[in-house]
């Protein structure tokens, strides 16, 4: 038994987010969880919810409101951006390190925030502060961090698939275009018609077009760790699927890039990275990274239109979410990134 281990709380325990942070923090072995926070099921004991050690089993959620006066070393906050951007600064301000799974302090103009998300950012310095925790792509920033903002699950998706290939020179930086298909529970877990089973099952639609609160962070990742990018169109789309990504991204090879230049590109960035694996594009599926933390890529060019065609699968509430936010922590408090959910099973 590890006794050095720091406590850990989840606010917003009972959302998928945060049931997948709750199983994966009961079995990290430098983590305890002390508290778990969520008001549909306040006073309820955490182990009639879930199959979980009786350390954590024994524990009763609280509501959500006493969650300014955790007591813990770090806290996880799966809640919506508004709750994070009230929270987080409370928390930060007390010295407990913060991963937030919201939007709230993901985009670095803090002048976006009203278009895309709906409020006016109240936290500017701590915005200014935040590490962006993408492991593969910004781990240098990430030792030490003591407030991580964690990447959404579709700016996860494809940053990981375009960031390598612009960074490489393999393709042009203008006129990308990025569709991708995500599994209802990206939408939460809220009560509404249109993600009833009736209204989803045997569907597939787009939604959001040209105004999804990813886009801007798409963009902002890509060029902060490509060196520069244009505009993306992002085509987001619901199909009924319980859990999971997979984007498919179109862009414009340079003149002269071949398969082994793009091939190259990829193996470079994550030739040893442990949760991303280079596969033929045709060979990457969602039900291969469903519950685990790997992201599955692949690209192939398509000599008769000059286009590169790269796909990455992930799975939106682990590596998308819960997962990537535990392997970002690793990544700050110097513990291998693998602790804790290298055992997830697909």
């Amino acid at each position: 038994m590890i006794m050095d281990r720091l406590s850990a709380a989840v606010v917003g325990a009972s959302g998928y987010s945060g049931l997948e942070l709750t199983r994966i923090l009961a079995r990290h072995p430098h983590l305890r969880t002390v508290g778990l926070y969520s008001d549909r099921w306040a006073d309820e004991f955490a182990g009639a919810r879930l199959p979980l050690p009786p350390a954590t089993a024994s524990q009763r959620y609280l509501p959500q409101s006493h969650a300014r006066d955790l007591q813990a070393d770090v806290a996880f906050l799966a809640t919506p951006a508004e709750v994070s951007l009230e929270l987080g600064p409370v928390l930060h301000t007390r010295g407990v390190t913060v991963v937030d799974l919201s939007g709230a302090f993901r985009l670095l103009d803090p002048q976006a925030y009203p278009h895309w998300y709906g409020f006016e950012h109240t936290a500017q310095a701590l915005l200014a502060e935040a590490r962006y925790g993408l492991p593969e792509l910004a781990r240098d920033a990430l030792r030490g961090a003591t407030f991580i903002t964690n990447p959404g699950c579709y700016a996860t998706a494809i940053a990981l698939a375009l960031a390598p290939l612009l960074r490489a020179g393999a393709v042009e930086k203008e006129g990308i275009t990025v569709s991708a298909m995500s599994g209802v529970s990206g939408a939460g877990r809220k009560a509404a018609e249109e993600y009833s089973f009736c209204e989803v099952d045997e569907d597939l639609r787009a939604y959001r077009m040209g105004r999804h609160q990813h886009t801007p962070e798409i963009e902002q990742t890509v060029a902060r760790y490509a060196g520069g990018v244009g505009p993306i169109s992002f085509i987001p789309h619901l199909v009924p699927l319980r859990r999971g990504i997979l984007a498919t991204c179109v862009l414009k090879a340079v003149k002269g890039a071949g398969e082994a230049e793009i091939r190259s590109a990829y193996e470079a960035a994550y030739g040893r990275e442990p949760f991303v694996r280079v596969l033929r594009a045709d060979q990457v599926s969602v039900k291969d990274v469903a519950r685990t933390n790997r992201c599955h890529l692949g690209a192939i060019l398509d000599a008769r239109t000059g286009l590169v065609l790269a796909t990455s699968a992930i799975d939106n509430l682990v590596k998308g979410a819960a997962g990537q936010a535990v392997q970002a922590l690793n990544a700050a408090m110097g513990w291998d990134e693998t602790t804790g959910i290298d055992l997830l099973g697909g």
